[in-house]
């Protein structure tokens, strides 16, 4: 099974956000994001939803939040 790490930190870095704001700005509960920054090992599993609101906030697809890290 693949493992997927979300590029939060870079995105965050590029508009000077804390991960506080992007929690806020995605409607997403701050423990959530901070836990998803902070895996450079990638994850198994992530909420969708989550993920999608995250996007939104960074105005850009899953798919360029997402980078997978292992199969």
């Amino acid at each position: 099974m693949g493992r997927v790490r979300l590029k939060i930190r870079e995105l965050a870095q590029k508009r000077d956000w804390t991960l506080q704001d992007v929690a806020d700005r995605a409607g997403v509960n701050y423990n959530t994001v901070k836990s998803y920054a902070r895996r450079d090992d990638g994850m198994n599993t992530v909420d969708l939803s989550a993920v999608y609101k995250i996007a939104r906030a960074f105005d850009v697809t899953i798919e360029d939040l997402m980078e997978l890290v292992g199969e």
